[in-house]
């Protein structure tokens, strides 16, 4: 019996899949290693594990992680996983890898990861060969649900949203005072998810010029700062997990083909061809 999960910052898809290959899918929260302890952790998964899971009949853990960047990010969350599954082997490496298992399987190409951060890479059909630091939400995320966030509060605290978007996003949101909405961001944990629960209102908003410009804004200058920077682009699909990329991704098409760039498989969440890779490859 095997647990596999797709990490991201906000959620965590899980599946327990036995060896009748029958599969269990549940989720939790996020796990990112930038902005949670082992202990943290452990409280989380203590609590949301749903409580019919035999934890003592795990043997294998496969996290995929979003700031799973170095073995010492990884341990962070590998301890946790030996705490609340005291017989597994916890194998933990970054979300990039699931994204490009899932859309590549065995293949090489391109894949990407459009959701609260960025990512992306070139794979050579088992491990990653080439990847363009997105730099995380501080510097770069460009075109993730964090990015589209900055751009809105930056210019709701200034007051630049155009007629009826500064009173739907402060009501919609529940926004309080610019030192309150300053505290969330600085002082609070987690302040890239808080960011990326804005990219909703993009979505739920289209219709106006002004959110559709933050997406075609933001997916460009994702082209531009990180996928121009692989070498021969062109001559690879662009394939992308996340619900970002997944809410928008006819904008994110008319882009890619805009750069060259035909367009392979869009997909909100990898767990399922995740899931499929390990039953194929054990």
């Amino acid at each position: 019996m095997i647990l596999i999960a797709d990490g991201g910052s906000t959620k965590c898809s899980w599946c327990l899949l036995d060896d009748a290959k029958t599969r269990v899918y549940f989720n939790t929260e996020g796990y990112n290693p930038d902005f949670m302890d082992t202990a943290a952790i452990v409280a989380s998964l203590d609590q949301n594990m749903p409580d019919t899971l035999p934890r003592e009949q795990v043997r294998d853990v496969y996290f995929y992680g979003a700031g799973v960047s170095s073995a010492q990010k990884a341990e962070v969350i590998a301890a946790a996983l030996r705490q609340i599954f005291p017989h597994t082997r916890a194998h933990v490496t970054e979300d990039l890898l699931a994204a490009a298992r899932a859309l590549l399987g065995r293949k090489p190409g391109f894949a990407a990861i459009l959701g609260t951060g960025t990512n992306s890479c070139i794979y050579d059909g088992e491990k990653i060969t080439y990847n363009v630091d997105s730099l995380g939400y501080f510097l770069g995320d460009e075109g993730s649900g964090s990015y589209f966030g900055k751009r809105l509060l930056r210019d709701y605290l200034r007051g630049l949203l155009p007629d009826g978007l500064q009173d739907a996003l402060r009501e919609e949101y529940h926004l309080g005072t610019r030192n309150e909405i300053l505290d969330r961001l600085y002082n609070q944990p987690l302040p890239n998810r808080f960011l990326a629960s804005f990219a909703k209102f993009c979505y739920d908003h289209n219709n106006v010029s002004y959110c559709r410009d933050i997406v075609l804004e933001g997916f460009e200058t994702f082209f531009q700062n990180l996928v121009l920077h692989y070498p021969r682009y062109q001559e690879y699909t662009f394939n992308c997990v996340g619900s970002v990329g997944y809410n928008f991704r006819d904008v994110l098409t008319q882009i890619a083909r805009n750069h060259g760039m035909e367009v392979g498989k869009i997909i909100r969440s990898p767990i399922d061809d995740l899931v499929t890779y390990h039953e194929e490859n054990p």
